[in-house]
């Protein structure tokens, strides 16, 4: 018998002769957009949020919800509030009715660290809502450059142990997910770590955790992939320097700063369900696979989902523009519902 390996990986995940032509032709039309669209950092990244939510910087403008209520949390600071929102499930109407969710979210949109904010996701969140009755609270942290490491991680840190004390009585019942996307997945295991070390008795359903970045000293994917659809090296090398400024290689490889080295072995048997997703035209794909991998030989469960020639922040696009888009979306919303079924049973 031939001798089999430990770790299997479906390699035809990864190929790009595998890649559906229409993701190729939805890749080039991205790309076109990026190349003729001014980037953030020749305007100033103050002018550029201003610009994106008054339709100047040839995107979209992020969609709100008009049932989207914006709320504020206590930062750790005296005197500072921190901007947040809630997205409640659809069928929870009236403000009885809010109170019987099953408990919470705690989310952290994307954008480099640098842009997006609370209100930028609104139709996802939703979808998250739905899936598991469950209040979902968008934070709108501190960004960078005006506002650099540790600023963001301090504010979803203080987020995450205010919904601790908080949720059962404002959501119906306990915290059940974290979770992010890109920069928003990297915070999430930031917080997640110091949650796992600072209070013992903590469980959680599970870690939402799309496209995200866990090494910042930077993995090969990245540096073989200087002009991918969505995240050229150029722009996130600079959203990088204004989040890390004047960090060495050796500074970043903190896991305060990258969580991909953490020493999981102190966490054994306390890591939440992870469900991580990425496409293969990501520069950070390394980060999710190997994150991924690194989970599993600690002893946590960790969901990997592939998606083959998908950019990156795909799952933010709308479903019936992308089908991986759409995908995913079906295999979150089957994720939060079997975590759901576990922590019940």
């Amino acid at each position: 018998m031939p001798l089999k390996s430990d770790i299997i990986i479906d390699a035809g995940k990864f190929d790009p002769a595998n890649n559906p032509e229409r993701v190729n032709k939805f890749n080039e039309t991205i790309t076109a957009m990026f190349n003729s669209a001014v980037d953030w950092y020749e305007v100033g990244a103050a002018k550029y949020r201003q610009m994106r939510w008054a339709g100047e910087t040839g995107f979209p403008v992020p969609p709100t919800l008009p049932q989207g209520i914006n709320i504020t949390i206590p930062s750790r600071e005296s005197g500072r509030d921190i901007p947040c929102r809630i997205i409640y499930p659809t069928s929870r109407a009236t403000e009885e009715d809010r109170k019987k969710c099953k408990g919470s979210i705690l989310h952290f949109h994307g954008g480099g660290w640098t842009l997006g904010d609370e209100r930028s996701q609104d139709a996802l969140l939703e979808s998250f809502a739905d899936a598991g009755d469950l209040a979902v609270i968008s934070v709108g942290y501190r960004l960078a450059p005006e506002d650099p490491f540790p600023k963001a991680p301090e504010d979803c840190m203080d987020a995450a142990e205010y919904l601790i004390k908080n949720s059962e009585r404002d959501y119906g019942g306990p915290l059940e997910f974290i979770g992010g996307e890109s920069a928003g997945a990297h915070l999430t295991l930031t917080t997640i770590f110091q949650l796992l070390k600072l209070y013992p008795n903590f469980k959680l359903s599970g870690l939402l955790l799309h496209c995200g970045c866990y090494d910042n000293s930077l993995l090969p994917q990245f540096l073989h992939m200087l002009y991918a659809p969505i995240l050229p090296q150029k722009q996130t090398l600079r959203f990088m320097h204004g989040f890390l400024p004047n960090m060495s290689t050796e500074q970043r490889k903190d896991p305060s700063v990258s969580p991909f080295y953490e020493d999981l072995s102190i966490l054994r048997g306390r890591l939440p369900s992870a469900l991580f997703t990425c496409g293969t035209e990501d520069p950070l794909l390394d980060d999710t696979v190997l994150m991924g991998t690194r989970w599993l030989m600690a002893g946590g469960e960790a969901i990997v989902k592939i998606y083959t020639g998908a950019p990156h922040g795909f799952l933010l696009f709308p479903p019936e523009v992308l089908a991986e888009a759409k995908t995913c979306l079906l295999h979150t919303k089957t994720f939060i519902q079997d975590r759901l079924a576990v922590r019940a049973s």
